[in-house]
């Protein structure tokens, strides 16, 4: 299995298919999480402790809407198709959005930023413990003087007990698509077969294109631990869906870390 897969073909029609993503929620509690915790103003002054980076930003749907709060927005994507896509709404919005195609396993930045975001489960692309290791020690590195860390993460029970195994479908006017789900115990990896249909033309022709995705499990416990390893300390937990904290039975969680070696000169 190779992991971290770039969206391709399937990024054309991504976004017909997130349209229910609550991305205007994720970007109001993320807003509200920077200003509670983190260092970074909604301003766009140029200061390195006011950047925003987002990793896995895909289409730039969360991106924008955090731009539109004020914040100085640097979006990393791994896929050329997906950053396609978001340089359309930067050019459609008019906003200033620096995207930079990078895997963030090789994250490499002009400066340091004071937060760091990760939404839609995209550290779950990781199927190494020690690639997620080693992408919190870059976002360490990268992390202003007691800058902060902000990411979800799809659980272990999740792939496990909910969608491992299971099949969505969902039929549009425009496009289909079918993504079967298989788990793999053993690996604790998550497989997913994407098949897409998309409406060509006028007529009733359709483009069929498949894609495959791997995504790894984690405990609450592992990804702690990844964080403290790579030298930051953990502010909070919470459950995605209640905001309370998290239980066995929680599918999606939200974990903030802060940057702690340089604000204490270490």
């Amino acid at each position: 299995m190779e992991s971290l897969e770039a969206y391709t073909d399937f990024a054309s029609v991504y976004d017909v298919f997130m349209d229910g993503t609550p991305y205007q929620g994720w970007a109001d509690f993320l807003a509200e999480m920077i200003e509670k915790y983190g260092i970074s103003k909604p301003v766009r002054d140029g200061q390195e402790k006011n950047l925003v980076l987002e990793l896995g930003c895909g289409t730039g749907a969360l991106t924008e809407r955090m731009y539109e709060k004020g914040y100085d927005m640097i979006g990393v994507d791994n896929s050329q198709e997906m950053l396609g896509v978001a340089l359309a709404k930067k050019e459609a919005s008019g906003s200033d959005i620096l995207y930079l195609c990078q895997d963030m396993r090789e994250l490499d930045l002009y400066s340091t930023v004071g937060t760091v975001i990760s939404a839609c489960d995209s550290i779950n692309y990781l199927l190494e413990g020690q690639e997620v290791e080693g992408v919190f020690a870059l976002v360490e590195n990268y992390l202003y003087p007691g800058g902060l860390f902000l990411f979800d993460f799809n659980t272990l029970y999740k792939y496990e007990q909910v969608i491992g195994d299971a099949t969505i479908a969902e039929n549009r006017e425009e496009c289909s698509f079918i993504w079967e789900n298989y788990f793999h115990g053993k690996e604790r990896v998550n497989e997913y077969d994407l098949t897409v249909f998309v409406k060509e033309g006028k007529g009733n022709m359709f483009r069929r294109f498949t894609e495959t995705h791997f995504q790894r499990g984690y405990t609450l416990e592992e990804m702690e631990g990844f964080l403290e390893r790579a030298g930051m300390e953990v502010l909070f937990a919470l459950d995605a869906d209640t905001h309370q904290a998290p239980g066995a039975q929680s599918q999606r969680i939200y974990l903030a870390a802060r940057e702690q070696r340089k604000k204490n000169g270490g």
